[in-house]
């Protein structure tokens, strides 16, 4: 089952690789803006998870910075989002407020959502 699952994990990427969105192309003060909005978002995610791909489409398509972390292969962000973020559950989107209030967002739909509503 592990080799099903690495090859399937390679056929997403190789497929996100040669289907790249372009992104939006928007004035450079406009895209300072987001990217100062989108400065405190971090991404934890697994590489080859459909469900992260799919987020990391979404944050390219509209030209979105944002940090992504791994959180299979670096045991820093493992436990981070373990410990912070309640549970070991990717992709998730941490969203801290100018006020230092953090929210855990954990469903791709959701995330999508949330990024298409930033970059409006």
């Amino acid at each position: 089952m592990a080799i099903i699952r690495w090859i399937l994990g390679r056929i997403i990427l190789i497929v996100d690789f040669l289907t790249t969105p372009r992104g939006v192309k928007r004035p450079a003060d406009q895209q300072a803006v987001l990217d100062a909005q989108t400065a405190r978002l971090s991404l934890y995610q697994y590489k080859a998870c459909p469900f992260c791909v799919k987020v990391r489409r979404a944050a390219k398509r509209q030209s979105l910075k944002i940090e992504t972390r791994d959180a299979k292969n670096d045991p820093l962000y493992r436990q981070e989002l373990q410990d912070q973020g309640g549970k070991l559950k990717v992709p998730c989107l941490r969203i801290e407020s100018d006020n230092g209030d953090i929210q855990w967002m954990y469903e791709s739909g959701d995330i999508v959502r949330y990024l298409d509503s930033v970059a409006a």
